[in-house]
């Protein structure tokens, strides 16, 4: 496999462009994305057998079984972050190890119905929270330790619009590579 078929396969979608200037048409077509996923995501997966679970989704790369438990994971992160910033001034978030999280014994074998179910919530407490934002909250910020750069919230919604999308988008290629969609 060639990097080029490499990289497309880590990045279905390409990576994230936020534009210059978020306008209120971005914002709400990312938090109808981030409401919308839950539904989309357990549809996508939901007769999946085990053995489909425990698939990689490419070379190298996490399982279906590890992508889902990892949204569950990151989203809950995001969502914590979120509240840091509209409750503190401009907040170090903690990063963390997401491949060695996915690594740990509830990504890699644990059902995922537990992860289906927290992204549903954490997505209805997101979803509910930011459509409450203020302009002035949203110019809010959070600093990220790995990169030491202040993020806005106005970015992070379309960050998790994208990263939603970015990881159906590798388990929906997957289904349709190996004829299970």
């Amino acid at each position: 496999m060639t990097n080029t078929e490499l990289e497309k396969l880590r990045y279905p979608i390409g990576k994230f462009e936020c534009p210059k200037s978020i306008s209120n048409s971005d914002l709400n077509a990312w938090i109808s994305v981030l409401e919308q996923f839950p539904k989309r995501l357990e549809s996508l997966v939901e007769n999946l057998n085990d053995a489909q679970l425990d698939t990689e989704y490419r070379p190298g790369g996490w399982t279906i079984r590890q992508v889902i438990h990892h949204v569950a994971d990151s989203h809950h992160h995001s969502y914590t972050r979120f509240k840091w910033a509209l409750t503190e001034d401009k907040p170090l978030i903690k990063a963390y190890y997401e491949d060695r999280w996915a690594e740990l014994s509830d990504s890699k074998f644990a059902p995922i119905d537990m992860s289906l179910h927290h992204i549903k919530a954490i997505h209805f407490k997101l979803v509910y929270l930011l459509k409450t934002l203020t302009e002035a909250d949203l110019e809010r910020r959070f600093i990220h330790p790995e990169t030491n750069s202040e993020v806005k919230l106005n970015f992070q919604i379309g960050n998790y619009a994208w990263h939603s999308n970015h990881h159906y988008a590798h388990i929906e290629n997957v289904l349709k590579q190996k004829g299970w969609l």
